[in-house]
């Protein structure tokens, strides 16, 4: 193979990397050596759309089989920063009659970016696959062995436009190709078959002209190169072949250069082996290596052979290679505008080995990957099952597509879906072996040891076939260089793996000892003394690390997982070395400390070359100076999952790499210190100095073992749920803004967590540092492959390295809920390292709080308080949002945590930081009362009310502890905890309380909170009856106005009979209260002034006057209410007008509704008349006098609810007549003087025009029969008062007086008797207007009779009178 040279530039190193005056030269060994990086192994295995190309071809029998092949295609500015093609580049494979193209890009994710296309009877010609660009499309040519195919695809910058790409996934230039007509005649040929192609001819070469001619040029049948011509796509024209034949040679003889034929010697074919072009203007030299061992130049122009020249004279070979025909050379070419073109063949001489002629460049050695381990070694504690899958799914050992493949073979005949992801993967294999395992039992019993064999048979013949594959497909196929980046990649059968520079220490470390001996001094040191021991020093590390066995190593690596000390690990390793020492190994090694000057020094300089501690921390974020395109562009550079692994990988290489390196470094220098200083050291140099180096190398072994870790530790997916809760804790911590939280990228396949830290973070980072000062114009800047790579990872290793002082990854693990890995990364870091370590315990903190550990979170935020204000992490974690600090950073963090605690729902804890932090406040009043009202807040919470008060007392600040103390009532109340609530002392605080309850029971809807009660049990508990009988009769008073509803006046009877039994508590000269505020609204605190309709504020009520009710008052609103309530159980819809209806109006409304009794019994309680009784009870008869049969059933009901007697239910009685005769008894029953009652009765009877009932006359007639002859008169019934006088007149005479309650007729020996005379005249005056109606004369005339007997006799007695007077 040809030298790759590239040009050595020095490589950045990281900032503030350790080292000084005493670092290796490390810019000259650059690219000493490469080491070789797989891509995405754990990709799914890649989706090819595929495509047939079927033409006029036919099959041909006996066709040469051709080998596999492999090239690719690379941008022309896919090295300048701001190109659409940046960092991008095509490769492909080809086999049998299958051509694989695939687009990768180490920015973007391309999309459709693979297919497979399938010549339909052709067969590829190895190597017959070409690509270029022109300013519009991306051209292919194809050669077959019966064909050749253009294929134009558009060019990425014709697929956008816009300068400005945002997405991270991009659209490949395969994505349109199901539009391609394949069978197109102006991109498809068939081979003619004259001059035709050479049997068994491999050798190809295509190209395009500066005109867009497609040209294939291929040894023809007769021995030279036929060269076949497609026209431009785009242009018409006819397809035209070109053979370049020997005979042309004599036509011109260049230079001395002389061709055979001339020279007449006889020997071999002039048949091309190998062909490569090179274009210049308007012409194109065909280079041809034939089989005769002569490199022949033909100008396709001129149709001539301008060059011949023998390559066995630049090699020692013997008469038999000259007389035998080459089979496999190989020619490449190679052209630089500063240093021409230079030609590189390769000369295959069977049996004689490869003979290397190079005097232009160097071979630069390649560090292969190696294939996983052959055998599995499982020791008895261990599970077969376990063991083969962590080897198996490992990242770094197996491509997702050996396991895939190994999979298919192993369960042959069964139907599997390939298309797995690489945790679908593992299961599916599980699955599989255990199947397998289970199929091959026939008995039903056997030991565990056997099953133990058995299960570790069928995972072996797994392993084995993994193995095969991964072998298979890790067999390279070619080399693709990038000139413009300097990138290196080999193409391999089943993936691509990338070259990257080996640094320094992993060169001289993984050289082979021949090549050690070589190394060129300089590049590791100015001074030629520290040069060697530092070469001698590596060389005693290779002796070690060579003898040091399996067991040994999983030694040293469990002593780091299980936090042992690595030194005491090195030290039993030297033990066992030489214990098992039969090769005199430990010897050489001492005879080659022998040769060391100053191992103290030489150890020191490889530790600081190692070392990537650093003080200064990395700009976070772009610069914001640069333009926003700038800025955008660079966000995206090596940001696709390809770059991310490689990147990752190389990390993980180095961290293996010098995990080694300082494991053998501690043995050896456990060696020197078993050797003693005398003997290796001599005079002068300190025990204490090889203690030192020793304490420096167990860190940095402990360091690049975790880095290591990380770098094979996956990472999990996380639920849409969790994702959600971690994003609002962060919100919480006021994290979400930070640079290591980012909204998950698409991936397509499971991450690292080192992978998953580059690429949602640490990128950026590394990025925007290195352009952040960029010494030439951004748009002038070319990538660099080797540098970049090479910065890019040891700026990952700085931000990895544990003692450095940003928590960048710790942050992103934590932000992307990487909870278990970041427990894990913690526990492995914790004993040893002391940065950061308040920001670990937060962290290890928030992880606890997630997997349900409160008290494990609780114990870690504790322990990471005492470091704030020293560490940057939690610095930011105590910024608040506008940059005002309100307390002390301490008390800060410990807000922080108790808001994070709080969302997280766990009371307890928040109350036990919270009593911690505040010893933490001192005197600092408003965070004690922060704390205190935080503690209460949460026992509150807890329902802990007793403990929850106590915290209340001891808030400094009145204000808070009032709202505290609302909270509590209205908490408590609302839980029915009334009795805790009741009892509490209230120290300095009863009015308050009441002030809080009374404010909170004219606030809110009586019926669904029982503030009134509770101010009620409150004061009752006190022993204040006044106050608590002041509250019902407020509570009953409410109830009566606003809630008009049967369960609110039950509530107010009761809430009058509870007033009336705390007064009846007290003292009588005391037994009164104040009567309420009339009205619904009350003053409160706070409460917003009222306005009238023109929105002015209204006055407040001046002079209110007080009123003092005393017990007798109360025990008539009782009673008042008590009758509310009998009108409403009777009538529902008098519900709405009882509640708040006086005395008066509930008169009025019983009578409406028919309780009589009620309405009598409420009127002598309040001392009022019964005359709206009587008339009401009056009307109600009437009515049923004219009413139909609905209304004698209607009556019973009210009927019933009055105590008559008793109530006659018989056909004969009916319910009017029943209504009469309560008329009858009420009369009966109250009289009053002036028989007021009566009166009003007749009088509501009469006003309706109905007759009076003769019960009711007669009994009118007995209490005063001279206001009923008035009320005829009234109501002009004239022939009714006609018969009153006329009875009247004869029961004053003697003529049934009783009837009148007349005790003495008129008599001489009786006292005096009268008539109406008054009402008597005005009734004769009223029959006499009426002269016309005999009626009336005649009704006029009987009166005037009775009155003439009536005198006659009343002169009678008065003369008996006078007679008897004066005897």
């Amino acid at each position: 193979a040809p030298p790759l040279t590239t040009a050595a530039r020095p490589c950045p190193c990281p900032v503030g990397h350790r080292g000084g005056g005493g670092k290796m030269a490390a810019a000259g060994a650059l690219e000493r050596s490469f080491v070789e990086l797989s891509g995405a192994e754990r990709e799914r295995p890649r989706h090819f759309r595929e495509f047939t190309v079927s033409g006029t071809a036919n099959a041909v029998t006996g066709a040469v089989k051709y080998s596999e092949s492999a090239g690719g295609f690379y941008y022309v500015e896919s090295g300048k920063l701001f190109s659409i093609t940046r960092n991008r580049f095509i490769h492909w494979k080809t086999s049998g009659d299958t051509l694989e193209l695939v687009e990768e890009s180490l920015d973007l994710n391309l999309l459709n970016n693979a297919i497979r296309l399938k010549f339909q009877n052709c067969s590829i010609l190895p190597g017959g696959v070409y690509a270029s660009e022109t300013q519009n499309h991306v051209i292919i040519l194809i050669l077959t062995n019966q064909t050749v195919h253009r294929l134009l695809l558009p060019h990425p910058s014709r697929m956008y436009r816009s300068e400005l790409v945002t997405e991270n996934q991009m659209q490949s230039v395969f994505t349109d190709i199901g539009k391609v007509d394949f069978r197109d005649p102006c991109n498809y040929q068939l081979i003619p078959t004259v001059p035709g192609i050479s049997p068994n001819s491999t050798t190809s070469a295509a190209w395009l002209s500066s005109d867009g001619e497609a040209l294939f040029a291929l040894p023809s049948a007769s021995g030279g190169i036929f060269v076949l011509k497609l026209p431009p796509y785009d242009i018409p024209g006819m397809v035209s072949v070109v053979e370049l034949k020997q005979s042309s040679v004599m036509q011109r003889l260049l230079i001395g250069w002389m061709p055979t034929a001339i020279r007449g010697e006889q020997g071999p074919s002039d048949r091309p082996l190998s062909l490569a072009v090179h274009c210049v203007e308007h012409d194109a030299f065909i280079f041809a290596l034939c089989q005769d061992h002569k490199l022949r130049m033909w100008s396709y122009k001129d149709q001539m052979c301008l060059m011949v020249a023998d390559m066995l004279e630049y090699v020692p070979v013997n008469k038999d290679l000259r007389v035998t025909a080459g089979t496999g050379h190989k020619l490449r070419l190679a052209y630089s505008p500063s240093m021409g073109l230079y030609l590189g063949i390769y000369m295959h001489a069977p049996k004689r080995g490869s003979m290397d002629n190079n005097v232009a460049g160097q071979w630069n050695p390649v560090f292969m990957q190696p294939l996983p381990d052959e055998e599995i070694v499982i020791r008895d504690d261990q599970d077969p099952r376990e063991m083969y899958l962590q080897s198996l799914f490992t990242p770094g050992r197996f491509t997702n597509a050996a396991l895939c493949k190994a999979l298919q073979i192993f369960c042959r005949g069964t139907e599997r879906n390939l298309d797995l992801s690489w945790s679908e993967l593992k299961k599916e294999v599980t699955l599989a072996v255990e199947s397998e395992l289970q199929g091959s039992v026939t008995e039903y019993e056997f030991s565990q040891e056997e099953f133990r064999n058995l299960q570790q048979e069928f995972w072996c013949k797994f392993y084995a076939c993994c193995l095969q594959y991964q072998e298979a497909l890790s067999h390279p196929l070619a080399l693709h260089l990038n000139p413009h980046t300097n990138m290196v990649c080999l193409l391999k059968k089943g993936y691509l793996s990338f070259l990257v520079p080996s640094s320094l220490v992993d060169h001289l470390y993984l050289l082979p000892d021949e090549n050690l001996l070589t190394e060129d001094e300089t590049t590791i040191s100015d001074d030629v003394d520290v040069a060697r021991d530092v070469i001698c020093l590596i060389k005693c590390l290779r002796l070690i690390g060579e003898s040091v066995t399996m067991d040994m190593s999983v030694m040293m690596e469990m002593s780091c997982y299980n936090l042992q000390s690595p030194e005491k690990a090195a030290e039993q390793i030297l033990e066992d070395l030489i214990t098992i020492d039969v090769e005199n190994v430990m010897e050489d090694i001492c005879s080659k400390l022998q040769e060391i000057r100053n191992p103290i020094h030489a150890i020191g300089l490889l530790i600081r070359e190692m070392d990537y501690e650093t003080e200064v921390e990395m700009e976070k974020g772009f610069n914001p100076a640069q333009p926003l395109n700038v800025r955008m562009n660079l966000s995206q550079l090596y940001g696709s999952s390809t770059a991310g692994y490689v990147v990752c990988r190389s990390v993980c290489k180095i961290a293996s790499t010098r995990f080694l390196i300082c494991r053998d470094l501690l043995i050896l220098q456990q060696l020197l210190m078993r050797l003693g200083d005398a003997v290796i050291l001599g005079a002068g140099q300190l025990f204490q100095a090889q203690q030192d180096l020793l304490h420096r190398t167990a860190p940095l072994l402990l360091s690049y073992y975790l880095i290591k870790w990380g770098s094979q530790c996956l990472a999990t997916d996380v639920p849409l749920d969790t994702l959600e809760s971690n994003l609002q804790h962060l919100s919480v911590l006021e994290l979400t803004d930070s640079g290591a939280l980012m909204a998950n990228k698409f991936v397509s396949s499971p991450q690292t967590i080192v992978e998953l830290f580059f690429q949602e973070v640490a990128r950026k980072h590394i990025i925007s540092h290195l352009f952040s000062q960029p010494k030439a114009p951004l748009s002038q800047t070319g990538l660099n492959w080797p540098e970049m790579i090479t910065a890019l990872t040891n700026y990952l290793l700085q931000l990895l390295w544990p003692s450095n002082p940003g928590c960048l990854f710790l942050e992103c693990l934590m932000g992307n809920c990487q909870y278990v890995q970041l427990q894990d990364y913690i526990q492995l870091l914790h004993p040893w390292c002391q940065v950061n370590v308040g920001s670990c315990r937060f962290m290890l903190g928030r992880c606890y709080l997630v997997t349900g550990e409160g008290q494990k979170a609780l114990e870690c935020f504790s322990q990471a308080a005492s470091e704030v204000g020293k560490e940057e992490f939690l610095d930011r974690l105590i910024r608040s949002e506008d940059g005002e600090i309100v307390s002390t950073p301490r008390l800060q963090y410990y807000d922080k945590v108790l808001r994070l605690l709080d969302v997280v729902g766990l009371p307890e804890l928040v109350i036990q930081l919270a009593t911690s932090a505040i010893t933490e406040a001192g005197d600092d009043w408003k965070s004690q009362a922060t704390l205190r009202t935080c503690i209460f807040k949460h026992h509150l919470d807890l329902g802990h009310n007793s403990q929850a008060y106590e915290a209340l007392t001891q808030i400094p600040d009145s204000s808070r502890q009032l709202d505290c103390l609302r909270q509590l009532v209205v908490v408590l109340c609302e839980r029915s905890q009334l009795q805790d609530l009741v009892e509490f002392p209230y120290v300095n605080l009863h009015n308050e309380v009441v002030g809080i309850i009374e404010s909170r029971a004219r606030a809110v809807d009586l019926m669904t909170h029982n503030y009134y009660e509770l101010l009620y049990a409150f004061h009752i508990y006190r022993h204040n009856y006044r106050k608590a009988g002041t509250v019902m009769f407020e509570y009953g008073m409410r109830l009566g106005r606003e809630v008009r509803t049967l369960r609110g006046l039950e509530k107010q009877g009761n809430c009058y009979l509870a007033a009336i039994n705390c007064l009846r508590l007290i003292r009588p000269e005391y037994a009164w209260i104040v009567q309420p505020a009339s009205g619904a609204v009350y003053d409160r605190p706070e409460a917003s002034p009222k306005r009238n309709h023109d929105g002015e504020c209204t006055p407040a009520p001046t002079n209110r006057q007080i009123e003092i009710l005393e017990l007798e008052d109360l025990e008539k609103e009782c009673s008042l209410a008590r009758i509310r309530l009998t009108l409403a159980q009777h009538d529902p819809s008098a519900i709405a007008l009882a509640g708040s209806s006086s005395a008066e109006e509930m008169v009025t409304l019983l009578v409406q509704a028919g309780l009589f009794d009620t309405a009598i019994s409420l009127c002598q309680t309040f001392k009022l008349p019964l005359t709206p009784v009587f008339e009401g009870l009056a009307f109600k008869c009437i009515k049923l006098q004219f009413g139909g049969e609905a209304a004698q059933a209607e009556a019973w009901a009210w009927l019933a609810a009055n105590q008559l007697s008793s109530v006659i239910t018989t056909k004969e009685s009916s319910a009017t007549d029943e209504a009469w005769r309560l008329l009858s008894t009420y009369l009966e029953r109250h009289k009053v003087q002036n028989n007021l009652y009566h009166h009003c009765v007749i009088n509501k009877l009469l006003s309706h025009g109905v007759p009076l009932p003769n019960w009711l006359i007669n009994s009118y007639k007995k209490v005063d029969a001279a206001e009923l002859l008035r009320l005829y008169l009234n109501y002009d019934l004239l022939e009714e008062a006609v018969d009153l006088v006329s009875e009247y007149v004869d029961a004053v005479l003697g003529k049934g007086h009783q009837y009148f309650g007349i005790e003495f007729p008129l008599s001489a020996t009786a006292p005096m008797v009268w008539l109406p005379y008054s009402s008597i005249d005005q009734l004769l005056q009223a029959l006499g207007e009426n002269s016309a109606n005999s009626h009336n004369i005649a009704l006029s005339q009987k009166i005037l009779d009775k009155l003439e007997d009536y005198q006659q006799k009343v002169d009678k007695a008065t003369r008996d009178l006078l007679y008897r007077r004066n005897l």
